[in-house]
């Protein structure tokens, strides 16, 4: 082959390669969307088996005022029912309850601050 040849044969491919990269990761993006929808999907249909409408609407309250909560219980229910631990739907009042549990638990992982104000009050700058 001729030098002249294989730079074009170069550069043709070069074209495919960046052809096929340019619209690989259009299809990767629109499969991660697709894969992210059937998870959403999957997740939504867990909820709504296990959980009641009372139930549903306060996980949803919970979820609007602090997102990382609303997570955290989700994924929470989820694995629960995942591993057989909820049995029947979740009528509001066991939510409830659920619910102060995960509250007592986090308030027991929670440190503490004391500050103690009579010995910074001691030290004055009248001195």
């Amino acid at each position: 082959m001729d030098d002249e040849e294989l730079q074009a044969l170069r550069a043709k491919r070069l074209q495919e390669l960046q052809a096929q990269r340019g619209h690989g990761g259009q299809s990767n993006e629109a499969a991660a969307a697709e894969q992210k929808a059937k998870e959403e999907e999957f997740k939504n249909t867990i909820l709504t088996q296990v959980l009641s409408k009372e139930a549903r609407s306060r996980l949803s309250t919970i979820s609007i005022a602090k997102p990382e909560n609303g997570k955290m219980l989700e994924n929470m229910i989820i694995n629960m029912a995942r591993t057989g631990q909820i049995r029947s739907q979740l009528a509001d009042n066991e939510f409830v309850h659920l619910l102060e549990e995960v509250n007592r638990q986090i308030k027991q992982n929670t440190p503490t601050v004391k500050f103690d104000r009579r010995r910074a009050a001691v030290d004055s700058d009248e001195d």
